[in-house]
């Protein structure tokens, strides 16, 4: 099985910044994407951003130029740097992994992280 755990999270004032991180543990063979996503209180859990194997990611559009998503493949670890945070960025975030477990008859599946708050005050 895989785990994903998530730290980083806490409490911040508008324009700030927070770093989130997403260690990936079990048995993996080999991790495809990784992605952020969030969830809003009364809201559906949407994609935040999402960075593939060879490096390259892509973004929702609320947060292209504030938020920058990045990958140790060495650590199995994901990070989503957020700066110049607002409200409308307070939600749960949940840490997603793409993982194959290098056994034959079970394809790769997405693994999701427990989530952490992300509150930002303003």
């Amino acid at each position: 099985q895989v785990q994903l755990v998530e730290s980083g999270g806490g409490l911040v004032q508008a324009g700030g910044s927070l770093r989130l991180s997403c260690a990936a543990s079990g048995t993996i063979a080999k991790i495809n994407a990784m992605g952020w996503y969030r969830q809003a209180p009364g809201k559906q859990r949407e994609l935040v951003a999402i960075i593939s194997s060879g490096g390259s990611s892509n973004y929702l559009h609320s947060v292209k130029g504030r938020f920058t998503i990045s990958r140790d493949d060495a650590k199995n670890t994901v990070y989503l740097q957020m700066n110049s945070l607002k409200p409308e960025d307070t939600a749960v975030y949940y840490c997603n992994a793409n993982c194959d477990i290098g056994v034959r008859g079970f394809p790769s599946r997405d693994y999701w992280g427990q989530g952490t708050q992300v509150t930002v005050s303003s």
